[in-house]
Formats: structure tokens, sequence, C-alpha cells
């Protein structure tokens, strides 16, 4: 591609961005897609001659598209917002042209002298105090990171430098080793996860701090763990605040936390990654009193302030214990203003880093400070239109309070039917929601993401939300009805999957992990949900894996995981030339039990509507099966066997209804 035809498709491309951004009210905001679903429309290999701009271009809505989870679109609420702005790609797009690498202030003076300028423009919208600021004779300063994960994990691997400088000081016999061993670092249980992956980095022990009945830290359950284990022997030396919690937006007591970290010499890091971009509003600065006493302080413009992914902003008062945590300084990256100016790969773990200052230049400019909190006041706005909604229907709950543009609600009952809630509102694609777990309540939360979405965007989405809860309601029958099986004994009753039944990073629903974590389903609910959602394969193919997963399948007792059934009627899925009046797969192997004789399906055999259409879909021949040693209740498996029968088992005496036992032929 030349510069001329650049010119063209890159405004073309421009058109289609735009169109795509206006009209994305009209996608499907979550897709309807499974693992694996693109393999099969690009080819295994990269191309041997280059291809023109137009093919490339066509299978952007072909290929790319329909897999997107559509982050700009107004029906999006999962997660927290992720935006974008025109001003935003614009400036983008300059920095891709520009392309430095500013690592050192010498290799592109003006992507390091930009980024202090505008961190300062940031640090005095939201109100920090001069400490974080660059400024003559400071020691603090602004950086533009990738994620907050990473300010985290830089914050405490600061925080540990000092804490070993410090006591090598004051026990020089002690080693470094010796020292980081004993180190403990300290946040709340709703704190985010990433927390966790920076201690696991830092090789540092990690201690949770129960949140009160607001979901908050306190200082006094801080300094209590702190005192514990400094009369153990440990190391206090870091603590993570979190202000707008992953969960519910709930906020930590800064003014406690951080005057304990005063006190007892704690780094204190504080996470706003959502919530920071709002402090731009005077209104919502209360949640940040204390942070005077802070050593680190981040958020995500990438969030809220309309500056797209990726680009997130941290202060630190004392870059020195940067500068002591991450300094190398060879030669080649040296230059005649080091030590004078500010080089940045000292302040971050990746050595280059770049232009991102320009697209947070050019949104802080376009809009201006008014236009940017006029944005995040209507999300609260709007979020609190959707609780509104909430609030008057007697069916739902808010289990946590408001804060900010986050609404957190549930169904009143057991977490069942909530979370059948989320996983059906996901499933249709209209709306996109995730969950959490609120101190053993399963929650489903609903956040006001994109700049597009209206208050008609909120009545839409309520609707759908209580069309959907309206069929739910209606089956709660079954979902009261139905057995329910504790977590310990899930393994006991599951003891064919030996090692193989793991839970899953959901706390309310048991896994099992089968190649691919699917939700336990009992023996009824599999059937009723296969009949509706699956197409069943005409490719099946025969192969001693595939025999070996069915007949472990076939002996794993009452329940089965989802892509295990699937991978079940695969077995015994046959090709037309195949199908003939008894005609058996070999869809086991043989074993050291004489084989028991199999029946055929006739209608007579099928009970139920749903097992009438998938026998008359498939014309599925018996599956010849072997009784296992471990397994009593299982012979002739059929498709018959699987229907809901009130009959007894003659070997054990057990009704054969539910799935408690499927092994009796009606022979028997």
């Amino acid at each position: 591609m030349n510069s001329e035809e650049f010119r063209i498709k890159g405004k073309e491309l421009i058109d289609y961005i735009a169109d795509y951004l206006e009209n994305i009210r009209d996608r499907r905001v979550f897709p309807d897609k499974k693992p694996g679903f693109i393999r099969g429309s690009i080819p295994d290999a990269a191309p041997i001659k280059g291809e023109s701009w137009e093919t490339i271009f066509r299978d952007v809505e072909k290929v790319i598209m329909p897999g997107v989870t559509h982050w700009q679109s107004p029906h999006m609420h999962a997660y927290f917002p992720a935006l974008n702005s025109y001003p935003s790609m614009l400036g983008e797009m300059l920095s891709n042209a520009i392309n430095c690498l500013g690592f050192t202030w010498a290799s592109s003076p003006v992507c390091t002298e930009l980024e202090m300028v505008v961190m300062n423009w940031l640090g005095k919208m939201v109100g920090l105090p001069e400490e974080f600021l660059h400024r003559k004779g400071g020691d603090g300063g602004g950086v533009i990171q990738t994620t907050a994960s990473e300010c985290t994990l830089i914050s405490l691997l600061a925080g540990r430098f000092i804490a070993i400088k410090m006591f090598e000081s004051l026990y020089p016999d002690a080693s470094k080793h010796e020292i980081n061993g004993k180190l403990v670092a300290y946040c709340s249980d709703q704190a985010h996860s990433s927390v966790e992956k920076a201690a696991l980095i830092g090789l540092v022990t990690l201690r949770y701090i129960e949140c009160d009945e607001d979901f908050s830290m306190r200082g006094d359950k801080l300094l209590k763990a702190v005192k514990q284990d400094r009369d153990q022997g440990l190391i206090p030396f870091w603590v993570c605040a979190t202000l707008g919690t992953t969960g519910s937006c709930a906020f930590d007591k800064l003014a406690e936390i951080s005057e304990v970290c005063y006190n007892e010499l704690l780094w204190c890091h504080v996470d706003a990654a959502y919530a920071g971009s709002a402090f731009i509003c005077p209104e919502y600065r209360v949640w940040l009193k204390g942070v005077e006493k802070a050593n680190s302080i981040a958020f995500n413009p990438s969030k809220w302030l309309m500056v797209h992914f990726d680009c997130t902003a941290m202060w630190v008062k004392n870059s020195s214990a940067l500068h002591g945590a991450f300094n190398v300084n060879p030669l080649y990256l040296t230059h005649e203003y080091s030590g004078l100016a500010i080089d940045y790969m000292h302040w971050q773990i990746p050595l280059s880093k770049r232009f991102r200052s320009l697209k947070l230049w050019f949104v802080i400019r376009n809009y201006g400070i008014t236009g940017l909190q006029e944005h995040i006041r209507k999300g609260v706005f709007l979020a609190e239109k959707f609780e509104s909604f909430v609030r008057n229907d007697p069916r739902f709950e808010i289990p946590a309070k408001r804060y900010l543009g986050l609404v957190v609600f549930r169904l009143v009952g057991d977490n069942f039917i909530t979370e059948t809630l989320c996983k059906r509102l996901n499933s249709r694609g209209n709306i996109h929601c995730v969950p959490a777990n609120l101190k053993g309540k399963y929650v489903i939360r609903f956040t006001v993401t994109s700049p597009r979405t209206t208050l008609e965007d909120i009545v839409v989405d309520w609707k759908e939300i209580v069309t959907v809860a309206n069929e739910i309601l209606q089956e709660r029958e079954k979902y009261l009805t139905r057995a329910k099986v504790p977590l310990g004994e899930t393994r006991d009753r599951n003891e064919n999957f030996g090692s193989s039944l793991l839970l899953s990073n959901v706390p309310m629903s048991p896994k099992i992990v089968n190649a691919s974590f699917a939700a336990i389903y009992d023996q009824s609910d599999v059937l009723e949900q296969f009949t509706k959602t699956i197409k069943l394969r005409k490719d099946a193919q025969d192969s001693p894996a595939m025999r070996r997963r069915i007949k472990g399948i076939l002996m794993s007792g009452k329940q089965f995981s989802l892509d295990s059934r699937l991978d079940l009627f695969h077995g015994i899925d046959i090709s037309p030339t195949q199908k003939a009046e008894n005609c058996s797969l070999p869809v086991v192997e043989d074993s050291l039990e004489p084989e028991e004789k199999s029946s055929s399906i006739s209608d007579n055999d099928v009970t139920s509507g749903s097992q009438s259409s998938l026998k008359d879909n498939l014309d599925v021949p018996p599956v010849r099966h072997h009784r296992s040693k471990s397994v009593d209740h299982q012979t002739n498996l059929t498709i018959d066997d699987l229907a809901v029968r009130k009959e007894i088992c003659n070997r054990c005496g057990h009704k054969v209804g539910k799935a408690i036992c499927f092994g009796a032929s009606k022979s028997n």
C-alpha cells in the first residue's frame, strides 16, 4: 500500500468507523459464538502472496464483527466502561504515525515532556495534593501506565524496595531473602484480583481484611491485623485501599486506612481504577479524603474519560522508590541530560513506552473539564434511573448501596434463580451483564458505560430484564423442586470423574472440568436444554480417543457436564450409509464383562415430547454399553432410558425417575 492508496482507504476506514459507532445500537451486543468459531472462517496458514485491501477489508464484517462484544454499545453493562471518542482515536492515529519509543527523555523529548504536563493537568482536575505533581524540587509526579493492575504491581514492588532497605539498615545481618520472606501486604476481601497477582509476582504474603456491612475496609481491622503479624515476627509493608470495588463499587475508608499506614510506616496505594474519573466532579471528592497520607494512586481515564485503552494514570509521592526498584542504566541508554530530565523507563516495568499522552491531551482539550464533568454526571443520572426501576419491582432487591454508575441487583430468593437470569440475559444477546458475589449473594452488575446510552436505552434494557425474569419466575416451581446437591457431596456423587471435578471462579455453581468448564446439570435438564439449543454434528468421527471418552461419560453416574453430553451424542451420530435397522456404532471399547443385549428404539419406547423430537430428528440406533463394575445402575443405556420414567429397578429397588437410576431396561 502506497501513500496514495493509504489516503483513499484511510478515509474509507474512518467512514466505516464512524458508521459503526453511530449505528452500534443496531448490533447484537454479545456474540452468539462458541470457542474456536473463527478457525473455519480463515485459512490455516498465511497467504504466500499479498492480498488486496478490498479482499482484506471484506473480512471485517464477515470474520471479525460476528465475534465482537460491542463495548461501545449503549446496551453494554458488563464490567466497567472501556470508552473511546473521536479526539482520542485521532490522537492514537498521530501517535501511531510518530511511533516513538519514549524510554528516555532523549529518545523522544516531547513524549516525556507532554506526559509530565498532562499528568499535572489531570492530577489537578481530580484534586490531588501538590506532592503528587511534577514540580521543581519535588520528588513526586505522574506517569501513564498500561493498566491499573500494572500500577498495583509497581507500587507493591516500590514499597517492597523501601521495606527491604529499611530493615537492612536495622538488621545488617539479615539478607534480602530473609526479609522478603516475612513481608506482608494487605487489602480488602473486595479488592480486585490484580492485588493477589501482584503479591504472587512480588513473592510476598497477602492478607485479606474482612469488609464491613457496606463492603468497605476499615482502619481498625487493618491495624489489628498489622499488630498480629508484627507479634508473629512478620513485616507488614504495603496496603491497597480500593475506591470503587469491582463487585459493588464500594469505597474503603481511605482516611482511616492512610492514617494507619502513615503511623505504621506502610506504603499506601490507592486503586481507584473506575471511580477515579468521577473525582473531576467536586461532589465526589469526599471519597478522596485521606489521600494526602497515601503514597501512590492510580485510575483509568480509559474507563470513563473517553480515552481509549490503554491509558492508566498513576501518581507517586516518592519517585525515588520507583528508581530504586526499577533502575538499570546501561551505557547505550544514557544521554547528556541523564539525571536532569525524567527518564520514564525508571518509573515502569517495561523499558519502552508509547506516546499515550497525545490522546489524553486531545480529549481534555476537546471536551474541556466541564464537558467531561457533564459526561460523568449523565452516567450517574442514568444509573439512578435504573436503580429506581429495580426498587419499584418487589421481585427484585438491591443488596448493596449504589455508587456512581454501578447498580447491583438480584431476584429475591435462591442464588440459582438470579444466576439463571444472568445467563439467560447474556445468551439472548440484547444486553450484556456480568455477576459478582457479595457475601454469598449472587448479584448482577449493571454499569452504565457508553456515552451513547440514553434514558430510552435504559428503559429498553429494563424491559428486557423484566421479560426474562417473568419467564424464569414462571418456571420457579421447577427450580424449587429440583434436587440440590451440597458442594461437599458433589465429588462423592461423581467419583468416576476423579480429580477432574473442580470449582470454577464463579462461587455459586459447581463445575466439572472435562476439556472445558461446563455447569453440572441434572439428567432431565440436560435433555431439555439439549433439544432446545444443540445442533447435532453429522460428521462424527470414530476414534479410540472418542470411544474412551464416551465410555467414561456413560460410566459417570447421575450428573453430566454439558460438553460431555455433546460428546455422547456426537459419538452415536452416524452417517447416512450407516443408517440401518438395529445398527450400532462401536462407541465404547470392549470390556472384560460380557456384552449385554441392546434393544432398539421404537415409538412406543419414547415417553416425552422432547424424546420424540430427538428420535424423529436423529433416527438414533441403540447404544451398545458395557456396565462398569463401579456403577451398579448402568446397563443398556438407550435414549428411552434417559426419559423420566416412574419404574422400579429390579436390580436395586430404586426408582428410575429423575436420573436416580437409569440402568434398567423395560424388560427388567
